[in-house]
């Protein structure tokens, strides 16, 4: 997610995971689907649930609950998998519920305290959106998972 300059506005796309509200832009993303048969894989690391098979490309399934340290919860009705494109790779990132599609602009958008962005697990966080119905977390999912984890699940 590109920082932006006084009056810019991007579209990002709002999830949740729980309770909270996420935001990404929306030219991170490159579909949204319905979960379907997911393949698990031996020996995989925790939040990799698996991978599915998307119009003939093995793609592989990232749990953004198992990633962020949350509880795990249910595939249901309302689960959507953001699939992202990473370099030459295509992941798709497992959320409970895609919301809506929202306009930010730069006023709209605060940083994280430096309490929080100092942390190295915390440089996917990008920042703070404010919307008239509440906050949402800005995210950046190119950096969710290094460089060596996504080598390590690239199929």
């Amino acid at each position: 997610m590109q920082a932006l300059k006084g009056g810019e506005t991007i579209q990002v796309i709002v999830f949740s995971l729980g309770e909270e509200r996420y935001g990404v832009d929306i030219t991170q993303v490159r579909e949204i689907i319905r979960p379907t048969k997911i393949t698990r894989i031996p020996n995989a690391p925790d939040f990799v649930e698996g991978v599915i098979n998307l119009r003939g490309q093995i793609t592989t399934i990232i749990n953004l609950r198992k990633r962020f340290g949350l509880p795990p919860k249910e595939i249901d009705n309302d689960t959507r998998i953001i699939v992202v494109e990473y370099n030459d790779a295509v992941i798709g990132m497992m959320v409970d519920t895609v919301n809506e599609v929202k306009y930010l602009t730069s006023d709209d958008i605060e940083p994280l305290p430096s309490i929080v962005t100092s942390r190295s697990e915390a440089k996917f966080l990008k920042g703070v959106g404010k919307l008239p119905d509440g906050l949402l977390i800005l995210i950046d999912l190119n950096k969710v998972l290094s460089e060596e984890e996504i080598e390590g699940i690239k199929v």
